[in-house]
């Protein structure tokens, strides 16, 4: 009977343990962009074994790193519910809200504005929408924020635009590809977010024609399921997020560091310190929601009819 207790005893004790060090689990998303500073720096943090989020979150808590090219893919993964939160642009969110009703995306904070640009070949004079008639234009993914807003300025100027032609050909193109058709001459232009519109600037003379400076580019979401199973969890990153936000503006050159040390390990490429520290200079990092901002990127995918008809958004906004 003793004998009996002592192993209840024992047993009792090891799923204390067990539950007491049971590791919470968060998986992230993000791009190998510098406009998704907070993402990269993190990612190299816990690379590091000094993760910002995991020190602040708390004990017991592994961050999970997932890295896209795109916006629609990391839509896909939270749809998949592979991960439960991500770095994306605002043309990826919406389209991902308005596909699923407002059921499965929550925007719940900003992270970048500007970064992302129109650059041409630098011996062609291509300024106007109607200068592109019959062009190739390379973006980074269909449907992305940059792929949107190229689609939606070209339409407003007048072009017919389709996803397989129209009166302009926008090619869908991953980023690292762009540099080489763009010195092969290949594509007559790229809308493209940093650092690969440095990159075509200083590498290929490009042009830039068009900068969204005020533009968010870079937004972080929640999966509905996330905030609805670990809303103190989530709670608990979003402020994390502004705490790294603040970090990376007060510290700028620490985190280009970070960034330049984890896009060769993502990329397999080493970018130059001069190339980041250029790129950044377009860029504010800042965890204010951009409402504004989403609110205008909803009428673009409208207009490059991505979306028929505008949604009411007031449920994307999540305030945590």
């Amino acid at each position: 009977m003793k004998i009996s207790k002592l192993v209840l005893s024992i047993s009792l004790w090891f799923a204390a343990a067990t539950f007491c060090f049971a590791e919470t689990k968060i998986r992230i998303g993000h791009f190998p962009n510098i406009t998704h500073a907070q993402g990269v720096v993190a990612h190299a943090l816990s690379r590091q074994g000094k993760g910002w989020f995991e020190q602040r979150i708390g004990s017991g808590t592994k961050i999970e790193w997932f890295v896209y090219n795109a916006g629609p893919s990391a839509m896909e993964a939270v749809f998949a519910n592979s991960i439960d939160l991500t770095y994306v642009g605002p043309g990826p969110a919406l389209n991902a809200y308005t596909k699923s009703n407002g059921e499965e995306i929550r925007l719940i904070a900003g992270a970048a504005n500007g970064g992302a640009g129109f650059i041409v070949q630098p011996g062609e004079n291509l300024k106007a929408p109607a200068d592109f008639r019959g062009k190739k234009i390379a973006t980074p993914q269909l449907g992305n924020t940059q792929d949107i807003s190229c689609r939606a300025w070209l339409t407003d100027g007048g072009l017919k635009i389709t996803q397989l032609g129209g009166d302009a050909q926008v090619i869908p193109t991953q980023n690292p590809d762009q540099l080489s058709l763009f010195k092969a001459k290949r594509i007559d232009a790229v809308w493209t977010v940093e650092p690969w519109l440095t990159r075509l600037e200083q590498e290929a003379s490009g042009k830039v024609i068009v900068e969204e400076k005020e533009v968010a580019t870079t937004i972080l979401v929640s999966s509905v399921r996330f905030l609805k199973e670990q809303r103190d969890l989530a709670k608990k990153f979003a402020q994390a997020h502004v705490e790294l936000t603040d970090w990376i503006t007060k510290n700028p050159e620490e985190a280009q560091r970070l960034i330049k040390t984890e896009l060769l390990e993502e990329t397999k490429s080493d970018m130059n310190p001069q190339l980041i520290a250029a790129a950044w200079k377009r860029i504010v990092f800042t965890a204010e929601t951009p409402r504004a901002s989403v609110e205008k990127f909803m009428q673009n995918s409208v207009r490059a009819g991505f979306i028929k008809t505008a949604p009411d958004i007031s449920k994307l906004f999540e305030n945590l």
